[in-house]
């Protein structure tokens, strides 16, 4: 279906693809993955012609369609579904022909043609992938122009999906996307009958729904068969099996280099040695492989509160006097990790704003602990940066008081090297000021993370540092994202906001998936009334129960956590102070203590081991029982 050879890109100076190839068969899903900046959406614009290779050949049939994500939003007078039906200029020309021929033999053929295009569905076809991206009908024949650039890049794609081209290349599809019109593109695409190349950082997107991974580094094009999980495990066994065979080829070259440096000027053997020097030259070299530059995130523990942190009773909030959301009631503890689900426009970003100060409500009452803070992320935030300083700058300008050095550490711990900290922010790619984004809100030691969609532009390391980094955080966390990987690992209690209000769906997230589907066939959704709806004094009697079944066993982990730190620092001093050969030189009883104290702490840290192991058990079971 498409081949690629000998392909290379230069820009200026860098090679972003090194004469590689590779070959992608027809009705196969491939999902193009690799680090920011490693030369995906060039690859993409390569196959689609916008731009030229320097060398090599990127082939496909002749009678192939190809289809790229578009960059440019439409925008005009013409109502959403009609712009849809436009974008397929093939038919809309038949359909226009079918109106003013009058030759029947060309009538025939028109006709013909429409029907094998399946003109007879088109507008149906139309409403249904605008419906399925988060257009309502009154939406879908709303003129174009009425809505914001992010809805219309929703229409850019429902016009390339609607089109179905052979060959569909999808750059970031989800960008642009809330978690409900993400979860029915996945569904699409796994149904889809053309062959897709496919660009994402969404890992539960590149595990279900293609079926090979093309793996893009160092300038070289790998193609792995399986989703994304499988593609880690074989690129993890083959780097792993290269380790291997480099040592044996250096074990190999060490030998034949004693037998050379023992004969190289003996007459008799002086053949025999370049011999082996050529069969030296000869050995393909095994790469070293590289390691892309890894990315961290560290949340810092905030001062313990008593709870709640935050609660609201019958709270009404919007916009200009209109009410977004109304009666609202519910409490944040410090434990409690929130997705917030819901199509956007129903008050997601809403909710976060008014839980973030940035909105005031419009009735109702609102309580917070007086020691509360609060760390908000959104990435309109962007814009609030200074493109002309250093994010070390920016940081100095939150942090005045603070040591330059300790906000660099701070920095440091969100990815930011020497380098990049000293580099003008608007010279920054959009996962660095992301990163610094995350490093801003954090500095202030927060109890609550409020985060509204933080994985934009973030690559998949990237995200999954975040992952390891809200798990590890002890705050409370409320979250939105399109992205159900992250929302699956970070969050345990969904709340659905819809219709108004905010409610409680009482499932995961294969369920909600489900929901969706099933909405789209006129099955209900599965969500019942939150705190609203409820005995609010009953549920906060549980939470307090829960809360408290689960204190001695956090307190037992922490301890146990302290316990092994301290002998394990305890056990590296003494290490450290028995491998300095003075140490002997005056008594030489002190080498005896000093065993008898090392292997004292070496059984301590093995039973404190063995208790952190047991509490971490035992926790994580509660956590799944509460």
């Amino acid at each position: 279906m498409l081949r690629i050879e000998n392909l290379t890109y230069r820009i200026g100076a860098r090679v972003l693809l090194d004469h590689t190839g590779v070959a992608i068969n027809e009705g196969h899903r491939v999902g193009l993955v690799g680090r920011n900046g490693t030369g995906k959406t060039t690859l993409l614009k390569l196959v689609s012609g916008t731009v030229q290779a320097d060398e090599g050949d990127i082939t496909w049939p002749g009678r192939c369609r190809v289809g790229v994500t578009s960059q440019e939003a439409p925008d005009g007078p013409e109502s959403l579904i009609e712009t849809v039906l436009a974008s397929d200029r093939e038919l809309t020309a038949l359909m226009a022909e079918a109106e003013t021929a009058t030759d029947p033999d060309r009538i025939a053929h028109v006709h013909a043609e429409l029907q094998e295009r399946g003109a007879h569905s088109a507008r149906s076809r139309a409403a249904r992938i605008l419906a399925g991206l988060g257009f309502d009908e009154a939406a879908q024949n709303r003129p174009c122009r009425d809505f914001s650039g992010g809805w219309r890049m929703r229409v850019a794609l429902a016009s390339l999906l609607f089109t179905q081209p052979d060959l569909l290349l999808l750059d970031e599809p989800t960008n642009h996307l809330d978690l409900e019109a993400c979860l029915w593109l996945e569904d699409y695409l796994r149904r889809y009958p053309g062959t897709i190349l496919l660009v994402s950082h969404d890992r539960g997107l590149l595990n279900r729904v293609v079926d090979e991974i093309l793996h893009l580094e160092n300038g070289k094009l790998t193609l792995y068969t399986g989703g994304y999980d499988r593609f880690e495990e074989t690129r993890r066994m083959r780097l792993a099996l290269d380790d291997k065979m480099r040592a044996k080829q250096e074990a190999q070259k060490a030998h034949i280099m004693k037998f050379v440096d023992r004969f190289r000027y003996k007459a008799s053997k002086s053949r025999q040695a370049q011999s082996r020097l050529k069969m030296i030259a000869r050995m393909e070299p095994i790469p070293e492989h590289q390691e892309e530059g890894t990315v961290n995130f560290t949340f810092p523990e905030p001062e313990p509160l008593s709870p709640p942190l935050y609660s609201v009773d019958d709270v009404d909030v919007g916009y200009d006097g209109k009410a977004v959301l109304k009666k609202l009631s519910f409490r944040l503890d410090e434990d409690d990790r929130i997705a917030l689900l819901g199509a956007n426009g129903n008050g997601k970003s809403t909710l976060i704003k008014l839980l973030a100060g940035r909105l005031a409500p419009m009735s109702g009452h609102i309580q917070r602990s007086g020691k509360l803070k609060i760390g908000y992320f959104a990435q309109h935030q962007t814009d609030e940066l200074d493109l002309g300083v250093t994010p070390v700058v920016e940081m100095s300008r939150r942090r005045p008081n603070e040591p330059e050095r300790k906000l660099r550490t701070h920095l440091g711990s969100f990815g930011f090297s020497q380098q990049r900290a000293e580099t003008k922010i608007g010279n920054l790619s959009g996962g660095e000021k992301a990163r610094l984004l995350f490093a801003l809100l954090a500095v202030d030691k927060p109890n609550i993370l409020l985060l509204d969609e933080p994985t934009n532009h973030l690559d998949i390391a990237s995200r999954e540092a975040l992952v390891q980094a809200l798990n590890d955080f002890s705050g409370a966390v409320v979250i939105v994202s399109h992205d159900p990987h992250v929302i699956e690992l970070t969050a345990d209690r969904f709340w659905l906001v819809d219709h108004g209000g905010v409610t409680v769906f009482d499932g995961d997230m294969e369920e909600y998936r489900a929901s969706l589907l099933a909405r789209d066939k006129g099955v209900g959704r599965n969500g019942k009334t939150a705190e609203r709806g409820v005995d609010r004094k009953e549920q906060r009697r549980q939470a307090a129960e829960r809360r408290n079944a689960l204190a001695p066993t956090k307190k037992k982990l922490a301890d146990s956590e302290a316990m092994v730190s301290r002998l394990q620092g305890r056990k590296g001093e003494l290490e450290a102070t028995m491998a300095d050969p003075t140490f002997y030189a005056s008594d030489p009883r002190k080498l005896i203590d000093a065993q008898k104290q090392l292997a004292q702490v070496t059984r301590e840290l093995s039973t404190a081991e063995e208790a952190w192991l047991a509490a971490q058990e035992e926790w994580d079971r509660l956590q799944v029982q509460s």
